[in-house]
């Protein structure tokens, strides 16, 4: 029966009181005594009678030794660094992998060093020209000293939070809201990364910026519509732009063509002129010789050869009115233009006009249906000598 079921009267609890009406707590010297009693008894002897000798020490104190030993293995993950401190002195930083310390004399501990980490931070922040602007930046950052890291500041990471702050803030009071809210925002974020490391330089906080993400920011609500519209044109002014220089990058080809295609036309106008004085030269070289025995001859030949130069593309009318009366009209321009065409000129062609005269005028008849324009002017001519 157990000591404390009821009807168990007599029994006594396990401490060596009764269970009767005494109730106080059990009595510490008299449970040291029985230990004595039981273990060590009196001349040596245990209380079951069997010698206490030092090889029990012995066992006990190896038994402690090996559980000691034991309780020093620790593993560091592979992501992981160990800060190795004995009696709150570094020693050094442990890798990955098994290890051992001695325990109540070292202490290790881990730090994840691999794993990149985030800090947000945001607010509404005053500009260089006197506006409020809401700002959001999230800056990535790893461990890169884990002894640093721990003991260098009481808290690494509100240490980073209140300096990202300071150079947020720092670097949107030095720009205005126009760059902030559209085009300078790349400028921003490279400038607080700069900023941000200079200040935690000095705290040797054992960190290392590894990104800064700029977010949007955003004017104020009541005038959210005016900046919209103001982003809006900045963004047709930057679509204006890409489409002007897309349109210059085509017809500057087309340009320089022209003028490659003009600078070969000159080109080769320049030498056919040269070809051509050339040419002259070379010809009247020549004719020099023959001008120098018949001089007349070869002058009324060059004479006729240029007229017959100039008039070959003119229309011609030859009209004889020494013909006893007769005169005889004769159209070249339409029997030369017949004999390009391959036909064989006839007699027809030239046609006899009768016609009389008397001492003051002179009367001219013509076909059915002369040459206007031509003959009328040859007509006005002759009556003019008349």
């Amino acid at each position: 029966m157990a000591w404390n079921e009821p009807g168990n009267k007599g029994d006594k609890d396990p401490w060596g009181n009764k269970s009767g009406n005494d109730k106080g707590p059990p009595d510490l010297d008299e449970v040291f005594r029985n230990f004595s009693k039981r273990f060590g008894g009196k001349g040596g002897k245990s209380s079951s009678g069997q010698p206490f000798n030092m090889m029990t020490l012995g066992v006990i104190a190896v038994i402690a030794i090996v559980v000691w030993a034991l309780s020093g293995l620790y593993t560091i993950k592979e992501a992981e660094k160990g800060v190795h401190l004995r009696f709150g002195q570094y020693i050094d930083q442990v890798g990955p992998g098994l290890h051992w310390k001695a325990t109540f004399i070292d202490e290790v501990y881990p730090v994840d060093v691999e794993t990149y980490r985030s800090l947000p931070a945001s607010g509404s922040m005053l500009t260089s020209d006197e506006n409020v602007v809401k700002v959001e930046l999230v800056v990535q950052y790893s461990v890169a000293d884990a002894y640093e890291y721990l003991f260098s500041a009481v808290d690494a990471n509100a240490s980073l939070r209140e300096a990202t702050d300071s150079a947020l803030r720092y670097v949107i009071g030095h720009n205005n809201m126009d760059d902030i809210l559209t085009t300078g925002r790349d400028g921003i974020r490279r400038d607080t990364w700069s900023e941000l490391e200079r200040i935690l330089a000095p705290y040797k906080l054992g960190l290392e910026i590894r990104d800064v993400n700029f977010l949007p920011a955003r004017p104020p609500e009541e005038v959210k519509d005016a900046f919209d519209d103001a982003i809006s044109a900045q963004e047709d002014e930057q679509r204006f732009i890409r489409e002007a220089e897309a349109y210059a990058r085509e017809i500057a080809p087309k340009a320089r063509g022209e003028v490659e295609r003009m600078s070969q036309q000159a080109a080769a106008y320049e030498q056919r002129v040269i070809l051509e004085a050339q040419g002259k030269v070379a010809r009247f070289e020549k004719l020099l010789p023959e001008y120098t025995a018949a001089p007349e001859v070869t002058r009324k030949r060059l004479y006729l050869e240029s007229m017959q130069g100039v008039m070959a593309d003119t229309n011609k009318v030859l009209i004889d009115t020494k013909n006893n009366g007769n005169l005889m009209y004769l159209p070249l321009d339409k029997l030369m233009d017949k004999s390009k065409g391959g036909e064989v000129k006839q007699p027809s062609e030239v046609q006899h006009i009768n016609s009389s005269s008397n001492s003051n005028s002179t009367t001219q008849s013509y076909p059915t249906q002369p040459q206007s324009g031509r003959v009328s002017r040859e007509e006005r001519a002759r009556q003019g000598r008349g």
